[in-house]
């Protein structure tokens, strides 16, 4: 018998080799798995969600950006009232266009009226002096009716008149205009009415007189009947309301334009007697 017979021994007992096969298969397939799982472990895992923070606007951002807003709502504005007010000037201009052919159309108008007017007032004198001529024709034939022969041939006698200077100019031209027709509203040069002779006889000497006979009656300053001069203008009716006027010629005679039926005649005062007397020169 050996001497190590009954020696235990320290190694270890040999295995069984199917044992060993199936543990290192084992084993092997536990490391493929983890090998396996761990090369498939990146590819099967979840999705990590980033969470990124935006930039927070500064207390100067937001009043950059207001200051634009209103700078924006500003220039809307502007451009609104500058639209209003050129809306308002052409309205202006339009109104004012309106009210200036307004203004020219009325001024128009009154001148139109007052000429009109002025027309009228003519008319109406011319009117009232021709009435009142018609009146003082009546009375004067009435006069030449009742008067004797004698008297008749008084009056129409014929009378040299011994006035000098501008009088006798006018006393001249009246009584080269005596056998002229009488028509109402005449001024010559070959028919006339009463105070149509007396104003074309003092223009002939620089004196412009008004037209109709209540005006004469005026013109000049009253004088007494009892002191007359040849070239005073006589007048029948009221001073400022005569109807009738007339040339004293000197020596108690007058020359005027009486009627349609007598024309332009040179007569007595007493022939009919006149209202009053004017002097012009």
């Amino acid at each position: 018998m050996s001497h190590t017979a009954l020696i235990p021994s320290h190694r270890k007992p040999r295995r069984n080799a199917s044992k060993t096969a199936l543990r290192a298969g084992v084993a092997g397939g536990v490391l493929s798995t983890i090998a396996v799982a761990g090369a498939a472990g990146p590819a099967q895992a979840e999705p990590v969600t980033q969470t990124i923070e935006m930039p927070t606007i500064t207390a100067g951002v937001s009043t950059t950006v207001a200051a634009s807003a209103e700078a924006t709502q500003q220039v809307a504005l502007d451009l609104e009232t500058q639209a209003h007010e050129e809306a308002a000037a052409t309205t202006a201009a339009k109104d004012a266009k309106k009210a200036k052919a307004e203004a020219v159309r009325k001024a128009e108008a009154k001148k139109k009226a007052e000429a009109k007017a002025k027309a009228e007032a003519e008319a109406k004198a011319e009117a009232a002096e021709r009435a009142s001529r018609s009146a003082e024709r009546t009375t004067l034939s009435t006069s030449s009716g009742s008067s004797s022969s004698g008297s008749s041939s008084t009056a129409t006698t014929s009378y040299s008149s011994t006035a000098t200077g501008t009088a006798a100019s006018v006393v001249a031209f009246a009584q080269a205009q005596i056998g002229d027709a009488y028509v109402s509203g005449g001024t010559g040069p070959n028919s006339w009415d009463c105070s149509g002779l007396v104003q074309a006889a003092f223009r002939t000497v620089g004196v412009d007189l008004p037209r109709v006979s209540q005006s004469q009656s005026t013109a000049g300053t009253q004088v007494s009947l009892s002191n007359l001069q040849p070239g005073d203008i006589l007048y029948w009716g009221g001073a400022g309301s005569a109807y009738h006027v007339g040339i004293y010629v000197g020596g108690g005679q007058f020359v005027g334009a009486q009627n349609s039926s007598t024309g332009v005649v040179q007569k007595s005062l007493d022939y009919d007697p006149p209202s009053g007397a004017v002097r012009v020169l």
